[in-house]
């Protein structure tokens, strides 16, 4: 369930072009080819089945279907359509789902912005080529990040339980507003000391040098 910003882009497709809507007629201009889906229907739940069972996987499926002419192709983006609308409809209808959807959308890219930051060295960048050490980098930084996670609320949990032992109250408004994406009290670059008090070596500027011929 997405989130939807720029919803006054999306086109509405209409389940008959002979239908008229009292209230939001004006954005639906198209409507939904309902024979191309019905002619294409089980090879469209073949490729479903293959997908889901673990025979194809999606992007090949996508490469095979690359071409607008490839009527399979239609027949897919006339249902996708179909589900894109229902889906907006319910959106823009019921504010609950809307306040569900960008609750987890939050939650999700502050994973992502916690995930990132940790990530410092190259900003979240994944500067490889090959597929396997993509993966590798980013279930490490997965791993670090779930680590730091598991300590902070480890550590909140502490903390919450002594507030109970010296007798202050964890209403549950105060819990809503804990996160376990706290990053200030955590050193990403390590600590360097300096003792000024350690005489001072002339450094030789004459190592490693070679005298030109």
């Amino acid at each position: 369930m997405p989130r939807i910003k720029d919803i006054k882009g999306l086109t509405f497709y209409k389940a008959d072009s002979k239908s008229r809507y009292k209230h939001i007629d004006g954005m639906m201009n198209k409507s939904i080819k309902w024979s191309l889906i019905e002619k294409h229907l089980d090879d469209m739940l073949h490729i479903a089945y293959s997908i889901s069972s673990g025979k194809l996987s999606s992007s090949t499926i996508l490469r095979r279907m690359r071409s607008k002419k490839n009527r399979l192709f239609l027949a897919v983006q006339e249902l996708g359509r179909a589900i894109r609308t229902i889906y907006l409809l319910e959106y823009i209808g019921n504010i609950e789902l809307r306040q569900e959807v960008n609750a987890a959308t939050n939650k999700s890219e502050a994973f992502n912005n916690f995930a990132k930051w940790l990530f410092y060295g190259r900003t979240g960048v994944i500067s490889e080529n090959g597929r396997y050490e993509q993966s590798k980098m980013i279930k490490y930084n997965h791993l670090v990040a779930n680590m730091v996670i598991l300590y902070n609320a480890y550590s909140m949990t502490l903390i919450l339980k002594q507030l109970e032992k010296d007798g202050y109250k964890i209403k549950p408004s105060i819990l809503e507003r804990l996160s376990p994406y706290w990053t200030s009290h955590i050193n990403r670059f390590g600590s360097f000391s300096l003792d000024i008090r350690i005489p001072e070596d002339k450094p030789d500027f004459t190592i490693g040098l070679v005298e030109n011929a």
